[in-house]
């Protein structure tokens, strides 16, 4: 069975809330490494209410993503967050559906991060 990554999962659930959204991390397979747009961005949303939004996916290492996008792309962060932008980091985990049962689901940990986390 194939493994689906943080990123799929993301998008499957972004476009399930019925936003339009696409890829905008790049693979270099010649030095077999991932680039995020700005550092910090897999995937662009577009919603009509809070408008364009940013997301950084991950599965267990939440902290690390967040503090990457805090600490070390501050200053694209701030100026993504300034010219009216949203950041949102998604990290995926599998959670029991019923407590004390045996079956998991895939449920994501989403929080906004906002000017006041970079300052």
């Amino acid at each position: 069975m194939a493994r689906i990554t943080p990123t799929q999962r993301t998008l499957r659930e972004l476009r399930n809330r019925g936003l339009v959204c696409g890829i905008v991390e790049r693979y270099n397979s010649y030095t077999s490494t991932r680039h995020d747009l700005f550092g910090f961005i897999d995937i662009i949303a577009l919603c009509p209410e809070r408008g364009i939004i940013g997301v950084q996916s991950c599965g267990q290492s939440f902290s690390e993503h967040r503090k990457k996008i805090v600490e070390e792309r501050t200053q694209q962060a701030k100026e993504w967050l300034e010219c009216g932008g949203v950041i949102e980091l998604w990290g995926w985990r599998k959670i029991k559906v019923k407590r004390g049962g045996k079956a998991m689901i895939w449920s994501p940990r989403i929080e906004e991060i906002t000017l006041n986390d970079l300052i």
